[in-house]
This record gives structure tokens, sequence and C-alpha cells, in this order.
């Protein structure tokens, strides 16, 4: 049989694929610390639930930074766990009185 096609030339595209789906969970996994930092003071209601599914995404993808992205899992629970105290404590999801 003759070939229909040109063979493919450059880096082959599922390496291409491969590469960027790791370069996104790197950014998945960035993202979740730098919004479950925050997330324990202010915006716990939002950033600490994002946090935690960024870092999910982020170790479903293979990031190469799975430190930085269990530790925005834990601060995203952490948060989640300052949103309950304060809404026990004091019946708002607020720092103020």
């Amino acid at each position: 049989m003759t070939q229909v096609t040109a063979p493919a030339k450059g880096p082959s595209s599922k390496t291409s694929s491969t590469k960027n789906r790791t370069q996104d969970a790197d950014s998945f996994a960035v993202a979740a610390f730098v919004l479950g930092l925050p997330g324990l003071l202010v915006g716990n209601v939002f950033l600490g639930p994002t946090a935690i599914i960024l870092a999910t995404l982020a170790l479903i993808r293979g990031t190469s930074r799975q430190g930085r992205a269990w530790f925005g899992m834990v601060l995203g629970f952490a948060d989640l766990a300052v949103l309950a105290t304060l809404v026990t404590l004091n019946g708002t999801v607020s720092w103020s009185q």
C-alpha cells in the first residue's frame, strides 16, 4: 500500500500535549496555594473551595509541584474550617462582630 499522508515533521503532538498538560497542572498547583493562603483571612467562602478544586485538578493531571498542590489543598480545607468556626461562634461569615 502507498502512504496517503505525509509523515509528521517536528515534535510529536502527543509529547507537546503532555508537556502542555503538565504546565497547566503546575499552574493549577500554584493557583491553589496562592488562593488558599489569603482565604484564611478573607473570602474563605469562595477561596477555600476554589483552592481545593484547583489542587485536585493539579494532582490528577500529574503536576511536578505536588507539594505545592497538597499544601494548597490543606489551605483550602483550613479556609473551610475557619469559615465553620466563624459561623459557629459568631453566626456570621465575617470577622467583624
